[in-house]
């Protein structure tokens, strides 16, 4: 199995030195698993490779013969703006770091400065990169509205115009390496979702799913890192974690508003360093898989009450989604009816029944607590029972009668059932929080969702904020 080189871009090195190239690259790909990277000892050929396309950082000598770095860091800010720039210099002068900082530079780094420093520079850049890149994906994926790899959601059936936006965002941030959280009620297809978002990955390696519910610390820190032979009583041979299975693949957990504090500690050090410790052993290994997080909980309402990191769901949400609930979505209820009514009668052995006329409108009045899988189980126990050519209405009945979850007639005025009414100014500021939470953060999304401009939104936060 080939490794996936990290990050998706290239970093270019530039210095006429060729040993500090052949070590400095040694120390990226040692130090923090970076793999993509390209070395160059002449000044001279840097702007010729950046117009070939594909580099994202470069990283800049400044004492070189034929072209100097400071050259090189002006030309590239006028040719290659997209390009972030780091110089990595002998001199040690505050002079020539300012001056390279007014010039575009990211950062200024002196060759003998620690290696904990110039590294964690680096991935920074590398982060902010990354994060410009997304954004320029998410938005054009949404302006176009168009998939490019519909086939990654066949197993999801949907005509939701919220759903396909969802698609649109997945398929934008699948390569990214950082966290991606998905949340929603029990039963709405986020498994679905995590298998899309690894299939469009491009990693090599598996999907591992690990779930959280109702796992103690010893059991989560066992289980997702493993152990070395002799690290507990019993513990006689070594036994890699699912950390390390999911190499250069997906790893995926799940319900993981349920952890508890300890295990919450220790996934977060695995996420902001990139690094973990088998039970056991005192030699650090890292992470090489994307991870991904879902949960049917409120984490906000759960750190509220002390049971979540906020430092820990801010790592986990630097990409969300969240999937309404079939409820919100009622114009997939007929084409799920459809969907496992062909897929029970194959299971069955028995021919696609026709159904009554008034199924669809029970169906819609009905709230779906168990959401899409409580669905699926409604027309699997029907076919079960089906006899002759026209689909009973009595299992679904059953399934419904007395139960607290029908619907209300709908209504699209949100404030129908609340006590008091908020202002203008209150209903305004609600509205875009909800927005900026669903978008994960993100401007250009929320201002989609509201269906207006990225900068009517910016100017509305910035009044909110100020007022």
């Amino acid at each position: 199995m080939t490794r996936a080189l990290y990050p998706s871009f290239t970093v270019l090195l530039v210095d006429d030195e060729a040993d500090w190239l052949a070590s400095m690259a040694l120390r990226l790909e040692l130090a923090a698993g970076i793999s993509n990277f390209r070395l160059c000892q002449d000044s001279r050929e840097v702007l010729a490779i950046l117009e070939n396309g594909g580099i994202g950082l470069v990283l800049l000598d400044l004492t070189m013969p034929h072209l100097s770095g400071e050259d090189l860091l002006q030309s590239i800010a006028e040719q290659h703006p997209q390009v972030i720039c780091i110089i990595i210099s002998g001199q040690n002068q505050l002079q020539t770091a300012v001056h390279c900082i007014k010039q575009g530079a990211f950062d200024y780094y002196v060759k003998t400065d620690e290696e904990e420093r110039l590294i964690g520079g680096i991935l920074r850049a590398i982060r902010m990169c990354e994060l410009e890149q997304e954004n320029r994906e998410v938005g054009n994926r949404l302006v176009s509205g168009e998939l490019q790899n519909p086939e990654a959601f066949v197993d999801i059936c949907t005509r939701s115009h919220a759903m396909h936006n969802i698609f649109s965002y997945i398929e934008a941030v699948a390569p990214s390496p950082r966290p991606l959280l998905i949340t929603g009620e029990s039963g709405v297809g986020k498994e679905n979702l995590v298998r899309a978002a690894h299939f469009l990955s491009g990693c090599d390696g598996p999907l591992v799913a690990l779930n959280a519910a109702g796992l103690d610390d010893t059991v989560f820190t066992d289980t997702l890192f493993g152990h070395v032979r002799g690290a507990f009583t019993g513990a006689d041979s070594t036994r890699p974690g699912l950390v390390e299975e999911a190499a250069e693949g997906t790893l995926f957990l799940d319900e993981i508003g349920d952890l508890s504090i300890p295990s919450q500690i220790k996934l977060l050090r695995l996420l902001q360093e990139g690094e973990y410790y088998p039970l056991g052993s005192d030699r650090p290994r890292r992470l090489r898989a994307r991870v991904i997080a879902a949960t049917h909980a409120n984490l906000l309402a759960r750190e509220q009450a002390g049971l979540f990191r906020r430092d820990l769901y801010y790592r986990l949400c630097m990409h969300h989604v969240h999937i309404p609930p079939l409820r919100e979505r009622q114009e997939d209820i007929e084409l799920l009816l459809r969907h496992y009514l062909a897929e029970a009668a194959r299971a069955t052995g028995k021919k696609i029944p026709d159904y009554p006329a008034d199924l669809v409108p029970l169906l819609l009045s009905y709230s779906f607590p168990g959401n899409v899988r409580e669905l699926q189980a409604m027309v699997y126990n029907a076919m079960s029972l089906h006899q002759g050519t026209l689909l009973a209405l009595d299992n679904f009945r059953q399934h419904m009668g007395g139960s607290s979850a029908v619907l209300p007639a709908p209504s699209l005025n949100p404030f129908t059932e609340c006590k008091w009414l908020p202002t203008f100014a209150q209903a305004e500021e609600m509205l875009l929080n909800e927005a900026m939470l669903r978008a994960g953060g993100k401007q250009t999304l929320a201002a989609r969702m509201l269906g207006i401009s990225q900068s009517a939104i910016s100017k509305r936060l910035k009044n909110v904020r100020e007022g």
